[in-house]
């Protein structure tokens, strides 16, 4: 909540205002560039990647990782949900030869635990009232493993993450009822 009232006098104040990030990643971490073909960053999502429709997870691609990238891990996040930031997918060891994810793709890394207690992916649900912001942020890392195992929680995936991320992107797509 409180978040959410900076950010309403940041807007007010005219500053541009983004959601806190999941893993400090230090000054060290480079970035590089992720996207999706089914929506662009900051627009709409459709209605199939949501629990309105398939609820099936959207494709995305990213290029200009480190070089030195062992594997990546991925969050999706929503910072404007009611009762705080809500986890939507958490996705580990994704192996570094990979630089897409295909639409509802289940058979590639490692699943985490999402908000709605499921392993894997889980689309947007907001309630009535509002576009909520969806983050999609994949980190490099200098790990091959996070040494975890199907259904490990967000909490313990970004422990596994600190002092290991070499790169992060990110893309954000919106959703509402």
């Amino acid at each position: 909540m409180r978040f959410l009232i900076v950010c309403l006098l940041l807007a007010l104040s005219g500053a541009a205002c983004q959601p806190p990030a999941a893993i400090d990643l230090g000054g060290s971490a480079m970035t590089f560039k992720l996207s999706s073909p089914a929506f662009a960053d900051g627009t709409t999502m459709p209605v199939d990647f949501s629990c309105e429709g398939q609820d099936k997870s959207p494709e995305l691609r990213w290029s200009e990782a480190p070089a030195n990238t062992r594997s990546f891990a991925l969050i999706m996040d929503d910072p404007d949900a009611p009762g705080g930031t809500f986890t939507h997918w958490v996705l580990f060891d994704i192996p570094p030869s990979i630089s897409q994810l295909a639409e509802d793709d289940q058979s590639t890394g490692i699943s985490g635990q999402n908000g709605f207690g499921r392993n894997g992916y889980g689309g947007p649900c907001p309630p009535p009232g509002g576009a909520h912001r969806y983050f999609f942020k994949l980190y490099a890392l200098d790990i091959a493993s996070l040494k975890l195992k199907t259904g490990a929680a967000r909490s313990e995936v970004e422990a596994a993450v600190k002092g290991h991320a070499i790169g992060q992107a990110q893309w954000m797509g919106r959703f509402e009822h």
